[in-house]
């Protein structure tokens, strides 16, 4: 078995810390809009603040990853991060905080996780050996869940009741001690220029790339995943299916906090249905690779999808905190088990020098439709109420999936993908 290196831990540490700011701010900020206002419009509108800057900067930013020092990109991104919110933490101590300051603060920290997610991402490959990208995979995507779910949900909704502003100077410090960690990483993290060629941590480029006008670089990777089969399938999918969690999790905090709503909860028991999902989450990133093994990459995935999809409908069914926290469990088992596939599939199959760059094309696709989702849940919980809109979403959520079973159906009902299948299953490049 291939060992991770050094630079794997330094890399991972870092993830660890910027996951555990994020998972305060994912649970502190709509907890935090709800003690300001109970409107599904306004509440939906931090989901959507969340995710707006990967519909806008997505494909820009994978271009720069192309182009300059991954690594470098994510030290500047966390610290560019950590100042926003040290700022928006004075303010709140000084009682200025209020719902649009909120939502300020929440799109500027996501306009710098959109650039530091994408070279994150793109600079993995170029860390640790090829065999073991799946294995890494699942240690940053486990160290993703524990912060953000496990350790930072509970942690949120304590700090919303009792020092609302450490909600924002908790992620600075976090933040920046992850910007940090990542100078220990040894080597250059530039991708090879066209004629070059990729090792761990010495990715120089010729220059080439960086002299062709940014708008070139993006319409190759947008070439590229439309005419890659496999990928554009799980592109298209993986839209529907964040479009339609964006706009069931934008209201789903109305329909489980507070005294008005159908499961009754405190905003520290919103806090521990996040830990119950990042507990599962744990099992399902470390899982991934020996469920990938036994059943296969894409019968897995597809699996994974169809059973998250339908878990959706639990809360609305039974609206309770006795199903809410084991249904959180399964969905974090199951997500992040094809979170991880979804990752080493797109790293397997994309050119090192194009991996920024149609990374950041596929989760245009992928996620660009969040923001639109979220505003969308807001607009119809407000007129058709919040059942209208969980139930809805889980419907688009099976399309979604049947669309994928459709388009993918012979990796799905043929044999077990090896590495060197996935290599086949291009269309023309």
């Amino acid at each position: 078995m291939a060992r991770l290196g050094r630079s794997f831990a330094y890399l991972w540490s870092s993830t660890a810390l910027s996951n555990l700011a994020d998972g305060v701010l994912k649970i502190g900020t709509p907890l935090l809009a709800v003690s300001m206002t109970r409107s599904p419009i306004l509440v939906s509108l931090v989901a959507a603040a969340t995710t707006l800057p990967w519909l806008l900067l997505a494909l820009h930013a994978g271009a720069i990853a192309d182009r300059a020092d991954r690594r470098r990109v994510m030290v500047r991104a966390n610290l560019v991060r950590a100042v926003i919110l040290a700022g928006v933490t004075l303010l709140a101590v000084l009682g200025l905080l209020n719902l649009w300051l909120l939502l300020a603060a929440v799109l500027l920290a996501g306009v710098s996780e959109v650039f530091a997610d994408l070279s994150a991402q793109s600079v993995l490959p170029m860390t640790v050996p090829h065999e073991a990208l799946t294995r890494a995979n699942g240690r940053v995507s486990s160290a993703q869940m524990i912060g953000n779910d496990f350790v930072g949900a509970p942690v949120a909704g304590l700090l919303v009741a009792t020092l609302p502003a450490v909600v924002f100077g908790a992620p600075a410090l976090l933040y920046a001690a992850a910007g940090l960690l990542l100078l220990g990483m040894r080597g250059a993290y530039r991708p090879p220029g066209e004629t070059g060629t990729t090792t761990r941590g010495e990715g120089t480029g010729d220059g080439a790339e960086a002299r062709r006008p940014m708008r070139a670089d993006i319409a190759e990777a947008l070439r590229f995943l439309w005419s890659h089969r496999v990928l554009r399938g799980l592109a298209v999918t993986a839209g529907l299916l964040n479009l339609a969690n964006s706009a069931y999790f934008a209201v789903f905090v109305l329909w489980a906090v507070g005294d008005g709503s159908e499961i009754g909860l405190e905003p520290a028991g919103y806090g521990l249905m996040a830990t119950a999902f990042a507990a599962g989450a744990v099992f399902g990133s470390l899982l991934a690779d020996r469920a990938a093994g036994l059943f296969g990459e894409f019968r897995t995935l597809a699996g994974c999808w169809l059973v998250s999809s339908l878990l959706l409908l639990v809360p609305v069914i039974v609206p309770s905190p006795w199903t809410l926290y084991p249904t959180a469990v399964l969905w974090g088992v199951i997500g992040a088990g094809g979170n991880v596939l979804v990752i080493s599939t797109r790293q397997r199959l994309i050119p090192a020098k194009l991996l920024g760059r149609v990374n950041s094309a596929y989760r245009l696709v992928g996620m660009g439709g969040m923001p639109l989702g979220a505003a969308a849940g807001g607009v119809v919980a407000e007129f058709a109420g919040l059942g209208a809109v969980l139930v809805g979403a889980t419907g688009v959520c099976l399309v979604g999936v049947g669309l994928m079973r459709r388009a993918l159906s012979d990796q799905i009902s043929g044999p077990l993908t090896s590495e060197a299948a996935l290599s086949d299953m291009s269309g023309s490049r």
